[in-house]
């Protein structure tokens, strides 16, 4: 049985550029889809976030306006998470995760992986204990690549060179917070040395690099768990 790390983020709120504090949380399409594609598989899912806080879903991700419109998708969201509250509750601490124990580390996005994962230690440190070996796959979706900004070895970031994608700054622009955010994911990943590669605005798009495979925006969460379970399988 495979081993999924579902690494979530803690965080509740986002300080914009205006030290102004924004609610958020993880994008509920983002851990639904794939926690549910992972578990229909039979891989063994653990939840582990920074101090092992409960996630919370950003009720932005639920709106409505940020769906298409799709009510009945929303509601299956929704009964997925209200399904899911007893997994949530159990996450496990980041600091406590021994990465040997895991095949797949799996970050979706939202917001809140810019204002926690984006500093972590732990999910550095896992990173570099799994990026380079290619019996593992990393993967990550939307903003959730914020968590690989601190993963360095040696003062090199282990990025460097690999090509990925992740929530455009035209994405964030129409999504009415590139003037708001204290920086803006693209623009980083690509002053990191990472090779950046983006699909149309607001559709899935997902890159696979090796063993590590990034997504684009929500709308590439079932492609990207996908592109896992086939590496994962290999």
């Amino acid at each position: 049985m495979k081993k999924v790390l579902m690494v979530l983020t803690g965080a509740t709120t986002w300080e914009l550029k205006d030290g102004t504090q924004h609610p958020t949380g993880f994008w509920a399409e983002e851990f639904t889809v794939p926690d549910h594609i992972f578990r229909t598989e039979g891989f063994d899912v653990t939840i582990a976030t920074p101090g092992g806080v409960v996630p919370v879903a950003d009720e932005l991700s639920l709106a409505p306006e940020m769906n298409g419109g799709d009510l009945q998708k929303i509601a299956e969201y929704r009964s997925y998470l209200d399904g899911a509250q007893g997994n949530l509750a159990g996450a496990v601490a980041l600091e406590s995760i021994n990465p040997a124990d895991y095949d797949i580390v799996f970050v979706p996005g939202g917001h809140g992986p810019m204002q926690d994962l984006a500093v972590n230690a732990d999910i550095a440190r896992i990173y570099e204990a799994t990026l380079d070996d290619p019996t593992k796959v990393v993967a990550s979706l939307c903003h959730g690549p914020a968590s690989f900004l601190p993963a360095t070895r040696d003062g090199k970031w282990l990025f460097n060179g690999r090509r990925v994608t992740a929530f455009l700054d035209e994405e964030e622009s129409q999504a009415g917070f590139a003037d708001k955010a204290p920086w803006l994911l693209e623009t980083r990943l690509r002053e990191g040395g990472a090779i950046f590669e983006s699909g149309p605005v607001w559709g899935s798009f997902v890159v696979v690099d090796g063993n590590l495979v990034t997504g684009q925006n929500p709308a590439s969460a079932e492609e990207a768990a996908k592109a896992v379970i086939q590496l994962a399988n290999a």
